[in-house]
């Protein structure tokens, strides 16, 4: 296991993880989870609107529901900043247990992805929600308390390092290496 990086290491990293494009990323990582505790990386996956990531356990086990007991649509897909994950990871194979579903070369910052804005993504398009993303006990776990504590406040949290929600406004393909695009309305 990589070794857990300390707050000024992190703090060294931030030029690195905040210099992701703004209009036009890539799409640089897929990862369903099929059960609790479980990952998987692909290449290519379906979203949808009715299933979200397919194969993921959104579906099945949401930790948010709406007000009929169904998985809420606001957290069908998480996405990370793929250069903070590579920074907090340090070695790629270990990207997957931070549990995003998709890890983007993207500026994820609220003034550039406020709630509401649109991206198509192969032949998908999805919308940012506002529903936060913190780091939790196994985000601790796996890449330590600077980390947790770098991502959940501060520049970190302004900046939405730790990820984003995302719900799935148009069924499509989407591949590691798609371009992201901003939609304009």
């Amino acid at each position: 296991m990589p070794k857990q990086l300390n707050k000024s290491e992190l703090t060294a990293s931030l030029p690195y993880m905040t210099s992701s494009p703004t209009d036009a990323g890539e799409l640089k990582g897929i990862v369903i989870r099929p059960n609790i505790g479980e990952r998987k990386e692909v290449d290519t996956v379906d979203i949808s609107l009715e299933r979200g990531v397919h194969g993921d356990r959104w579906l099945e086990h949401c930790w948010i529901f709406t007000e009929d007991g169904k998985s809420h649509p606001d957290v069908q897909i998480c996405m990370m900043n793929a250069r903070c994950i590579e920074v907090l990871a340090q070695q790629r194979d270990n990207w997957a247990p931070v549990g995003d579903n998709l890890f983007v070369d993207l500026d994820l910052s609220p003034e550039n992805m406020p709630a509401g804005t649109q991206l198509q993504i192969g032949s998908a398009v999805i919308e940012i929600t506002d529903t936060p993303h913190m780091g939790c006990a196994k985000f601790i776990e796996r890449y330590g308390r600077d980390a947790c504590i770098f991502v959940n406040t501060g520049i970190g949290k302004q900046l939405r390092l730790r990820g984003i929600y995302a719900r799935v406004v148009q069924n499509g393909t989407i591949s590691i290496g798609d371009k992201l695009t901003k939609i304009d309305h």
